[in-house]
């Protein structure tokens, strides 16, 4: 099982992520998690963050969930994921695929900026921030939507919904 986090920057996907896999491995030890801007840092940090890097880091987290996927890990996987052709590819090549979008309005990722990557480039002292510069195309088919800006719950009700949905797709 690949569980896919997608969100801008801000949208709480490290904190569901990081909560989500350590619920999980309460059933299943054998799950890893996968964070898009670690990964970055396991490969050495020379991927820039324009859309040619941002495809080469896509295309690499999803090759590595296939090899994880074929050796019967699980993972969960907190990552941008701009680019639909990877999420089709997803689908199409990792066994149990399940998308969770992160749905949080612009303003409250921007007001949850702690690193400062949208107030500069809004100020036009950074680019290739995806939202701002870099369009952010909504998932068209998620398996599970949550707006996880407070409307949907705590990030811990959000990681039990999750749970509950993976729960509800494998006994139907």
């Amino acid at each position: 099982m690949i569980v896919w986090l997608i969100g801008l920057s801000g949208a709480g996907k490290t904190t569901v992520g990081t909560r989500l896999a350590a619920r999980l491995r309460e059933e299943s030890a054998n799950l890893v998690y996968l964070d898009g801007d670690l990964l970055r840092e396991v490969w050495g940090g020379a991927l820039s963050h324009d859309v040619a890097g941002r495809e080469v880091n896509a295309e690499r987290i999803s090759r590595l969930c296939r090899m994880l996927d074929r050796q019967g890990v699980h993972v969960v996987a907190a990552v941008l994921s701009i680019f639909p052709r990877w999420r089709a590819w997803n689908r199409e090549n990792l066994s149990d695929y399940f998308e969770v979008f992160l749905d949080v309005p612009m303003d409250v990722v921007v007001e949850r900026d702690t690193r400062g990557l949208y107030r500069a480039a809004l100020d036009g002292e950074q680019s290739d921030v995806v939202g701002v510069d870099i369009p952010f195309p909504r998932p068209e088919d998620p398996d599970l939507v949550l707006d996880s800006s407070g409307r949907d719950g705590t990030p811990d009700e959000l990681v039990e919904r999750i749970v509950a949905a993976l729960t509800a797709r494998v006994t139907t």
